[in-house]
Parts: C-alpha cells; sequence; structure tokens
C-alpha cells in the first residue's frame, strides 16, 4: 500500500497510542482546571449579586430623579407642588399626586384617560389603574406590578400639604436637606393610584425596617432634585429634621459630621 500523501515525517513516526501514563497526566491536569473555574466562580459570584443590586439601585435613583423633576415642571407650570391628594366636594380623598404628575413623567395620554372627578379606584379608572407606569416601580423591591413604594413626605411639617398645594417659598430648610418623596419597604407598598402617602410615624419606622428597599437602606428625593441615600441606621432625630421644611437643618448637619 503507498503511503498517505497527506502524512507528514513526525506523524508518521508517532506511535499509534499515548502511553497510559500520559493519560493520567492529562486526567488530573482536566480536574487542576475544573477546581479552578469552580473557585474563581465562588468568588465572583458575590460581586455579580453586588452588581445588581448596584443597577436595580440606580435605575431606582433615576426613577426618583425622574419624579422629583415632574414635581419641579409641575410647579413650573401651576407656580406651586401637588397637593398630596385631591378631595371631592365631601372631603373624600380621589387622586394621588402620582396621578397629577403623569403629564410630567411622558405619561399625558394615560392622564387624560383618568377621570379626575371619580376616586382613583372607581372602574371608570381600572383601566388606567392598571397600565401602571414604570417609573413607578423599584427594580429592588418584590410587589405587583399596580404598586409602589414611592411616597410624598406628607408629614406634618413635611414637603406635601394633605388636601392643599405647596409653595416652593414656605420650604425656608436647604432644598439639598428637605426631602420631598422616599421609598418604603415593599410591606408598605400602596396601589400607585391611591392616595396614600408618608406620615411622620412610618418614616421613623424606616430605621428599624427589617428588609429595607435596597441592602443598608432606603434612597429619598430631595427638594433640590438630588437623591439621597438614607441608612437604615439613621436616628431618628436626623429623620425629623430630613422631613421638616423649616428650622432643623442643624441636626442633620451634626449627622453629617
Amino acid at each position: 500500500m503507498s503511503a498517505n500523501p497527506y502524512e507528514s515525517p513526525e506523524t508518521a513516526s508517532m506511535p499509534a497510542e499515548r502511553p497510559a501514563g500520559r493519560r493520567g497526566f492529562r486526567l488530573v491536569e482536566l480536574l487542576v482546571v475544573v477546581g479552578i473555574i469552580g473557585l474563581l466562580v465562588a468568588l465572583l459570584l458575590p460581586a455579580v449579586r453586588f452588581s445588581g443590586d448596584a443597577a436595580r439601585r440606580s435605575q431606582c435613583s433615576n426613577n426618583l430623579k425622574q419624579i422629583a423633576l415632574a414635581l419641579y415642571n409641575y410647579e413650573s407650570e401651576y407656580h406651586c407642588l401637588p397637593p398630596a391628594y385631591t378631595v371631592d366636594a365631601a372631603g373624600k380623598p380621589l387622586h394621588s399626586w402620582r396621578t397629577l404628575i403623569l403629564p410630567f413623567v411622558e405619561q399625558k395620554a394615560l392622564y387624560d384617560k383618568i377621570d379626575l372627578a371619580k376616586p382613583w379606584d372607581h372602574p371608570a379608572n381600572q383601566a388606567a389603574f392598571a397600565a401602571s407606569p414604570a417609573v413607578y416601580r423599584c427594580p429592588s423591591v418584590d410587589i405587583p406590578k399596580s404598586h409602589t413604594t414611592y411616597l410624598a413626605v406628607a408629614a406634618s411639617g413635611g414637603c406635601f400639604n394633605p388636601t392643599e398645594p405647596r409653595l416652593i417659598a414656605e420650604i425656608t430648610d436647604s432644598s439639598a436637606l428637605t426631602l420631598m418623596v422616599i421609598e418604603v419597604p415593599a410591606e408598605r407598598a400602596v396601589p400607585w393610584m391611591s392616595p396614600r402617602d408618608a406620615t411622620e410615624q412610618s418614616i421613623l419606622s424606616l430605621a428599624s425596617a427589617s428588609k429595607p428597599p435596597h441592602p443598608l437602606g432606603a434612597q429619598a428625593a430631595c427638594v433640590d432634585g438630588t437623591v439621597r441615600f438614607i441608612p437604615a441606621n439613621t436616628q431618628r432625630e436626623t429623620l425629623r429634621a430630613l422631613i421638616s421644611i423649616a428650622g432643623n437643618d442643624d441636626a442633620v448637619a451634626k449627622a453629617a459630621d
């Protein structure tokens, strides 16, 4: 039989079978590589989880910035911040500020579908309620699509009046040290159209929350439009100062030192 024309001299001279010892050595090499890969995966998993948390927190921060900007655009249009909620002639709550600022978060079409003369949970408004804008949902919390954890600071002496507009001129504390909208833990989420927001007590209880919206704390939009991270261990005195629109900046400054 003639020689293989595609066979090099080196190939022709190689033995037909590798020694058994060489096969064993390659198996050891494979096991070492697998072990190294496993170790690298174990080391990288916490970083991947951290990266995911950081990305969700960043998206949440962007949501709050959009909401703060929408509130400022509302103020520019109407020369006041919206009330925490509207009421009918009998004083019954109708609609949240989140509904009122829809045109300023690029949701004018949704806003036009809402009957503001009827309560938020009236059958006439159910289709709008089901639409639930993504800007009102923090990606870090597991809640129904129709709910939100972004609540206005409607505490006494806070940024939002329950049923009346708030003039920006009334906010005499530093705008960077005054909370406007804060996120709450998942168990305190509310339907996004509902006229329910954060009271002083609910904000003060964030310090003892068993599971904050993000690892180690929550985020909030300040009056100047910036987003501040509120550590879970923030003192109640500091939280009270952040809530107040007049007179408590010293407590916040002291806590920051």
